[in-house]
This record gives C-alpha cells, structure tokens and sequence, in this order.
C-alpha cells in the first residue's frame, strides 16, 4: 500500500516501525503490549486495539490493549473475538449490532476487525481485536496488511 487516506495507517511504515521495535524480542506479551501501542496510534479509525489470548482451550482472556477497558473473559463461542479464533479466520464485521451474539464491551463500537494470532509452529495463541466507533471501518487491505504484521510478529521462528 503506497498511498493512505487521512487518518488511516500507512502499513508499509507500520511494518518496518513493528519490525525494529519488535527485533530480537520473544516475550509475547512484550510483542503484544508493543503492536498494541504502534497500531493504536497509528490509525484514527482504530478506537480500541487489543489482544486477547488463549488461556485454556475455548477461552480467551484479555491481554495488552490500548483504549477503554475491554472485556476480561471471552469464550470461544461468544462474540466476534470468539468467532475468529473458533474459526482460525479473519472477522470484519461492519455493524456489531447486526453480528449475531456480538459482545458489547464498549457501546461506542460500531466496526470491528478481528484476526487469529498464531506462533511459529501455527497454534493459535491470541486474537487482535481493533474496535471503530465509525461503521465499515475496515476492509480486505486492513485484514491483508494486519495479517502479515502479525506473521511477522509472532510466526517468526
């Protein structure tokens, strides 16, 4: 992606920002907390950016995030965050009141994109949550750029 629109993130700066300040790190919460921070600040559209991480199998348990507070326990069958890491696909739902069993942690999210982490050996260790308080926030480039930021973050061997 060469051009960006206002308020939205130039990935290809991203990336290399994610990169060095990632480079030679394997503490995941460490990475975590750290593309929390970059992608929040990154993008105006982007209102809450977290992680949630699998703790147990079916369940998902609030990581390092920025925004407003989150909710602290997701079961896999619950919610958006739930159906990406049931699923092991990308969720971009336009309107969270028209996703069916969409948990409500903050009233202000009208978009959401969610997608699976996995590490280097392709378990599922978390899934990024990036909230919008604006409808249709997010597309295919979002899921594709995001996708392999978290590649490179986390499936690194």
């Amino acid at each position: 992606m060469t051009e960006t629109s206002p308020g939205r993130a130039d990935y290809a700066a991203l990336t290399k920002s994610v990169a060095a300040l990632t480079e030679g790190e394997d503490d995941i919460v460490a990475l975590m907390a750290t593309l929390a921070c970059e992608l929040h600040h990154a993008d105006s559209r982007f209102d809450w950016t977290g992680f949630y991480r699998v703790v147990a199998p079916g369940l998902l348990k609030i990581g390092p995030y920025q925004g407003g507070h989150g909710c602290l326990v997701i079961p896999f069958e619950r919610g958006v965050c739930g159906a990406a890491a049931r699923t092991g696909e990308v969720q971009i739902v336009d309107d969270v009141d028209a996703f069916p069993g969409h948990i409500a942690c903050a009233s202000s999210t009208r978009s959401e994109i969610v997608l699976p982490v996995w590490d280097a050996t392709g378990a599922l260790i978390a899934v990024l949550d990036i909230d919008s308080d604006q409808p249709a926030a997010f597309d295919a480039a979002d899921a594709e750029a995001l996708t392999a930021i978290l590649a490179a973050t986390f499936a690194h061997s």
